[in-house]
């Protein structure tokens, strides 16, 4: 029994040994270089054509988001009132810790006030930088 357990051993360090002298077959990460078209890495808030906050405070995004990353606040009594100085929504919260990036918040807002965009968000070194906010979603909105 004990030469069965050698010979396995024996054989698990022959493949590290060959293994180990093999050539590298990775590529580094070039942050600025060309991504491809379809490369999506982050989320932004666009306003409509006349200027207005697209988002109507539907919550549809909230709802069907399957991590439940999303957070939607809005204001009493605006749900349906939109102008140039008012905002149906409050508060708008995105956290990317859990964010699967599975795109349906994106698919199910009937306004296509959420977009996802290509700008890829930054290492830190605190959770709270990686929670998109109203202003920093809207921010991206120029990417």
């Amino acid at each position: 029994m004990a030469i069965k357990y050698l010979k396995g051993s024996g054989r698990a360090l022959w493949v590290t040994g060959r293994n180990f002298f093999r050539p590298v077959v990775t590529e580094p990460v070039r942050p600025h270089e060309a991504r491809a078209e379809r490369y999506k890495a982050s989320f932004a808030l666009v306003h409509d054509e006349g200027g207005h906050e697209a988002c109507i405070y539907c919550q549809l995004c909230e709802k069907i988001c399957p991590s439940q990353v999303i957070t939607v606040t809005g204001k009493k009594g605006h749900e349906t009132k939109v102008g140039p100085d008012v905002s149906a929504v409050r508060d708008f919260t995105l956290d990317l810790q859990a964010c699967i990036y599975c795109e349906l918040c994106v698919q199910v807002c009937p306004t296509d006030a959420i977009v996802m965009c290509r700008t890829q968000e930054q290492p830190s070194f605190s959770r709270e930088d990686l929670v998109l906010t109203k202003d920093k979603l809207y921010a991206n909105e120029t990417e």
